[in-house]
C-alpha cells in the first residue's frame, strides 16, 4: 500500500471504467470528492454502489456527462437521478450483489472504501459497513481507500490486509450519523402489534425508521432475543443494554450480534467499536436463506409501500417510479417462514398522505414492482391490526386485509373486492 493524497489516489481512475462506492454510514466522502473534482476531464465514470449517505455529489445533474450511477439500492440522494434518466437502477436480492462482482457480471476497475488504519498485524477493518465490499475489494483490479482514524473497528469478516489496497489516504472523518425517528402514535401500535408476535428466545431481523424503533420499545417484557440482520440502528443498543437481546438462544453465532452494516448516532458507534459482540458479515451470508432458516424463532420484520387485498407487496416502487430497491426483504422473508417457529411480518401504516390514501389497496398501481409475492407473504400489521395470510384464499385474505385498513377506507376496499372477487 502506497500513501498519497485524496487527489492522488483517484488520478488513474479513467473515463469509461466502473467504480465501486463503499456505501451506508462509511461512505469514503474524502475520495468521492476527490473524485468528482476531476469531472471535467472524465466521461461516463460508471459509480456503482448501494445506498450511500451524505449528498452523493457524483448525483448532481450538471455531472450527468462525467459519471452515471449504476444503482444496487436507491437511496433518497439517487431518486432524482433515477426518475430523470440520469441513473439507472439494478433490481437484486442483497444476498446476491457480491455474486455480480465475483461473477464478473459488474466488473470493477476500482473500489473506494473507508477503513480504519492497519493494525499491529495489518489488518484495516471495514469499520460501519461490510455489506457487499469484501467482494468488490477482491473483485476490483484497483483498491483505493480512507485509511480513517475515526471509524470504529468492528470485528468478524471485516477486514482488508493492508496488502490488498493500493492506495491509502490518511484522514479523521467520523462515519455519517443517522438521528433517532420520531415515534407517533401509528408507529407506537404497530410496534406493539409487532412485538406480542416475537416470542421469547426469537431472532430478530429489523431494519431503520420508527417502526423498528417502537418494535423494540414494545420487546422489553422479551427474554433473551437475539439478532441476525442486514443491518442495525440504535434501538438494539438499547436492547442489549436493558438485557433484553442476549443472544443465548440462537443457534448459529450464539451471543453475536450478526449484521451486514449499521447507521446511528455516535452512541451506536462507540458500542460496536472493538466490540467481540458484534460480528459483521458479508450480504451473502446475513441474507443467505439457508442460514436465515436455521434460527427456529427467526422473527423478520419489514417494511412496505403498498399492499394489495391479494397480498402482494410493494416495496421498492411508487407506481412507475422507482423509490429505493428490493433490499433483503425476500432473503429474510422466505427465510424466516422455513424457520421450524419462524415469522414473516411485513409491518406499515394503514395510510400515506396524510391519511388521503390507503396502503392497502385493491390492487397494486400501475408500474408497481412486487418485491414479496403473494406466495411469500405472511402476516401484514398495521396500526389496526394483525392480519395473518398464509394457507388463506384470495377472498380470505381480501377479507382479513380490510380489517386491518384505515376504517375511513374499509367501505371503498369491500365493495372492490365484491367487484372483483366476488365476496
Amino acid at each position: 500500500m502506497r500513501i498519497v493524497s485524496a487527489e492522488e489516489a483517484v488520478a488513474g481512475i479513467r473515463s469509461g471504467q466502473q467504480v465501486y462506492v463503499h456505501g451506508a454510514s462509511a461512505t469514503p466522502s474524502v475520495l468521492l470528492d476527490a473524485l468528482v473534482a476531476r469531472a471535467p476531464e472524465l466521461r461516463d465514470v460508471r459509480v456503482v454502489h448501494l445506498h450511500i449517505e451524505g449528498p452523493g455529489p457524483h448525483l448532481a445533474p450538471e455531472l450527468a456527462g462525467s459519471f452515471r450511477h449504476l444503482a444496487l439500492f436507491i437511496g433518497p440522494n439517487a431518486r432524482a437521478a433515477i426518475a430523470e434518466g440520469r441513473a439507472e437502477y439494478i433490481p437484486a436480492f442483497l444476498s446476491d450483489v457480491p455474486r455480480l462482482f465475483t461473477s464478473g457480471l459488474l466488473p470493477l476497475d476500482a473500489v473506494l472504501i473507508n477503513v480504519t488504519p492497519p493494525d499491529a498485524h495489518g489488518f484495516c477493518s471495514l469499520g460501519t459497513s461490510v455489506d457487499a465490499v469484501l467482494a468488490a475489494v477482491r473483485s476490483a483490479k484497483t483498491v483505493i481507500a480512507q485509511l480513517n482514524s475515526a471509524m470504529p473497528r468492528t470485528l468478524g469478516d471485516a477486514f482488508v490486509h493492508a496488502s490488498e489496497i493500493d492506495l491509502g489516504v490518511e484522514v479523521e472523518v467520523p462515519p455519517y450519523v443517522h438521528a433517532n425517528p420520531v415515534i407517533g402514535d401509528v408507529e407506537r401500535r404497530i410496534g406493539e402489534y409487532v412485538a406480542d408476535l416475537v416470542p421469547d428466545g426469537a431472532t430478530l431481523q429489523m431494519g431503520i425508521g420508527a417502526i423498528p424503533s417502537a418494535v423494540g420499545l414494545a420487546l422489553h417484557a422479551k427474554r433473551d432475543l437475539g439478532v441476525h440482520t442486514e443491518m442495525f440502528t440504535d434501538v438494539v443498543v438499547d436492547l442489549v443494554e436493558a438485557g433484553i437481546v442476549t443472544g443465548a438462544r440462537k443457534e448459529r453465532n450464539r451471543g453475536k450480534l450478526v449484521t451486514a452494516f449499521m447507521m446511528g448516532t455516535e452512541r451506536l458507534y462507540r458500542f460496536v467499536d472493538d466490540n467481540p459482540m458484534v460480528e459483521m458479515r458479508p450480504v451473502d451470508y446475513t441474507n443467505d436463506t439457508h442460514v436465515i432458516r436455521q434460527f427456529s424463532r427467526m422473527t423478520a420484520i419489514n417494511s412496505a409501500i403498498s399492499v394489495d387485498l391479494t397480498g402482494q407487496v410493494s416495496a421498492d416502487s411508487i407506481g412507475y417510479r422507482l423509490y429505493s430497491g428490493v433490499g433483503g426483504q425476500m432473503d429474510f422473508i422466505r427465510g424466516a417462514a422455513l424457520a421450524e417457529e419462524g415469522r414473516a411480518i411485513i409491518a406499515l401504516p394503514s395510510t400515506a398522505g396524510d391519511g388521503r390514501h390507503s396502503r392497502i389497496t385493491p390492487f397494486l398501481a400501475e408500474g408497481s414492482g412486487v418485491v414479496t409475492t403473494r406466495a411469500h407473504v405472511r402476516t401484514i400489521v398495521t396500526e389496526w391490526g394483525v392480519a395473518e395470510l398464509f394457507g388463506k384464499s384470495v377472498q380470505e385474505r381480501a377479507r382479513a386485509l380490510i380489517a386491518i385498513a384505515h376504517p375511513e377506507f374499509r367501505d371503498q376496499l369491500t365493495a372492490k373486492a365484491r367487484e372483483i372477487f366476488r365476496i
